[in-house]
């Protein structure tokens, strides 16, 4: 009887060291995400924004992409073909130039980390 006791005590710090263990790597997993997220600028309410070394900040200057599209400070883009356009809210462009929208839990995502 003693060592079913045993035995069931056992198993049960060891599932509990598990669950333990897998919440810590998904916490890494996550922390990981962001500062894993590419280098690229933004359009948020209404501000350019740039990602840089995992750190959002508010854009200082205009940037040149590497495919030769230039971006400004007040979100308007040249291409490098002449075309001109601007930037709306949600829209994002890597350092490469390949323009898309971003992800709506991203947006989320970067407003509940401004409320911090």
């Amino acid at each position: 009887m003693k060592k079913i006791l045993v035995l069931l005590c056992v198993i049960t710090f060891s599932v509990g060291a598990f669950a333990q263990d897998k919440m810590d790597k998904m916490d890494k997993m996550k922390s990981g995400k962001m500062s894993k997220m590419k280098d690229h600028v933004m359009m948020k309410d209404g501000k350019m924004m740039m990602m840089k070394h995992g750190e959002m900040m508010e854009m200082d200057k205009d940037m040149k992409m590497s495919n030769g599209s230039m971006v400004m400070k007040d979100g308007s883009v040249k291409m490098k073909n002449g075309k001109t356009m601007m930037m709306k809210d949600g829209q994002m462009m890597d350092m490469r130039g390949k323009m898309s929208m971003m992800k709506m839990d991203k947006m989320k995502d970067d407003k509940m980390m401004d409320k911090k």
